[in-house]
């Protein structure tokens, strides 16, 4: 039996949850592609329980960087949500919209109709914000988006610290002012993580005409130019799962560039080299790869503040019996409680910089914590001119990707990150901290010099998971470009890419907000519906930027 729909999304991730969501709600038939299972269990609706699922071969795909030559030739992991929800079920549940100015970058480098008047409504749409401000966040949207409780003093101390420094505070950096200090948002609700699969696919599921399919995709169909079905590997076997409008790869940054490269659609010169016949030469799929790397600064804590005090046996086990039996407590929040953007220097116009602050000094993998009470910020910049590069390893659709994102190849970078060190400690020495601070952990006093700043961040800069840009959205007669305005791959039919990989530019924070923002986006262009009305308000620039840091 041949099944087919309407429209086949390849990844019910963040924004192919919300296409499916949005198409079904329009009456569409959609079959939806999976190749993870189920997001029952503990491990992933506990937030506090976020460094789990990413540490799962059950729920991650497991990929690993090349060796990066400018970080020591580490591989860095790479993960990638292989569950429903994708990454926003293995993720840490942080919500940033990014900046204004991150999509009017967007437009301005060719992706019509995507400037922030263009992106805002879609914003709103997709949000049910818990204490958002009024006129610029939405309030019956699918996604909740909730603030942590902040009982820690130090959540606090962070704030008052960053005002101390000289910095503005805003009450929501998703709102009319991104820079300063503040609350951190999270996509979790009723203590349980918000995923895209609860906020949209779990209600699409429910209509007939929403299907979901465990399967692993091996490559788009194409016959006469036109995308006709996606050919997948189910039940021991081979088929074509088929498409009577549009498929729809929402497969993320790393496996989407690989099912077009796998389906000929990709650099002729690599296709070939690998057997694949070329249907589209597109230079552009799988280049611009962009992520954000980060470090954290630890600090010892001189009194017994910090959350240390549960991680243990008994500890752990404390908070995930009171979660599991009330969905209260610390296992209610992901901990990301507090948070900065602030601009490297005079003349940047809008931050450039993000913190995310943790009352516990622990490794964001979970893996390792530091001994003793303690707590960090995680911080690092937004906007690296570094960039890699996702291909193939092998025709074999079963093979891992290559993924080089080449870190820190950018000059410009080095300063960056001893900036944002720097400025990291000076936060840490203000008088909100002073109650708290016993000596710094990591880098460590001793760690001053330029070379000394850059022999630490080769040896201990970790990617914050946001690996982005790998099928550019630009103009069609732009050759780099993957998907045109309206997500379109260019050169062949009834064939669109939405998620995060047709960022033209990586955007300002955490990428799950922006990513579903793309699924609501491509959702109204796949029903051939005019765009949400433009709302052009402003937002808040430092009115001294250019001659001013802070």
């Amino acid at each position: 039996m041949t099944m087919d729909a309407d429209f086949v999304i390849v990844g019910a991730g963040s924004a192919g949850c919300a296409i499916a969501y949005r198409l079904a709600e329009a009456g569409q038939s959609v079959l939806v592609i999976e190749h993870g299972g189920t997001d029952a269990g503990p491990f992933i609706q506990m937030p506090a329980a976020l460094s789990y699922p990413m540490n799962m071969a059950r729920y991650d795909w497991g990929f690993q960087s090349e060796p990066e030559p400018h970080l020591n030739n580490r591989r860095l992991a790479v993960p990638r949500g292989k569950v429903i929800g994708g990454s926003s079920s293995i993720n840490g549940m942080v919500y940033v919209r990014g900046h204004a100015h991150d999509y009017d970058h967007w437009r301005d480098q060719g992706a019509d109709g995507w400037g922030y008047a263009d992106v805002l409504p879609y914003f709103r749409r997709m949000e049910h914000s818990h204490g958002g401000q009024e006129g610029w966040r939405g309030s019956d949207g699918p996604l909740h988006v909730t603030r942590g409780p902040r009982r820690n003093p130090l959540f606090h101390a962070f704030v008052e610290a960053g005002r101390q420094a000289g910095y503005g505070v805003t009450d929501d950096y998703n709102g009319e002012r991104q820079e300063g200090f503040g609350p951190m948002e999270q996509t979790v609700f009723r203590g349980r993580r918000w995923s895209a699969a609860n906020a949209y696919l779990k209600p699409a599921l429910k209509r007939p005409n929403c299907t979901l399919i465990r399967a692993f995709a091996r490559r788009v169909v194409i016959e006469n130019g036109r995308a006709v079905g996606v050919e997948v590997a189910r039940g021991g076997g081979v088929e074509v799962i088929r498409a009577r409008r549009e498929v729809v790869l929402a497969a993320s940054s790393i496996n989407s560039p690989k099912l077009l490269m796998l389906s000929g659609i990709g650099p002729a010169g690599h296709l070939a080299a690998h057997g694949i016949p070329v249907i589209a030469d597109r230079p552009g799929v799988g280049a611009n790869l962009q992520d954000h790397l980060e470090l954290y600064i630890q600090m010892a804590a001189s009194q017994p503040i910090s959350l240390y005090k549960y991680w243990n046996i008994w500890g752990k086990g404390l908070v995930g019996a009171q979660w599991l039996f009330t969905g209260t407590g610390l296992g209610a929040s992901n901990q990301f409680e507090s948070a900065g953007f602030i601009r490297s220097r005079a003349g940047v116009d809008y931050p450039d910089i993000q913190f995310h602050f943790l009352p516990i000094a622990v490794r964001y993998d979970g893996k390792l914590a530091a001994k003793g009470h303690g707590f960090q910020a995680h911080v690092g910049p937004m906007r690296s001119l570094s960039r890699g590069s996702v291909t193939l390893r092998s025709a074999d659709p079963g093979a891992d990707p290559l993924i080089r994102f080449n870190y820190m190849s950018d000059p410009q970078d080095w300063w960056e990150f001893r900036q944002c060190i720097r400025l990291t400690r000076e936060i840490f020495a203000q008088e909100a901290f002073k109650p708290f601070v016993k000596h710094e952990i990591q880098p460590g006093a001793a760690c001053q010099s330029d070379a000394e700043l850059d022999a630490f961040i080769r040896e201990h800069a970790e990617s914050a998971y946001h690996p982005c840009g790998t099928c550019r959205m630009g103009r069609a007669d732009d050759r780099h470009a993957v998907v045109d305005p309206q997500a379109r791959v260019i050169g062949v039919e009834g064939l669109r890419v939405a998620d995060s990989s047709i960022f033209p530019r990586i955007t300002n924070g955490n990428l799950n907000a922006p990513s579903i923002m793309v699924g609501e986006k491509v959702s109204d262009h796949l029903l051939g519906r005019d765009p949400l009305a433009a709302d052009n308000r402003e937002p808040w620039v430092h009115p001294q930027w250019k001659v001013a840091q802070r």
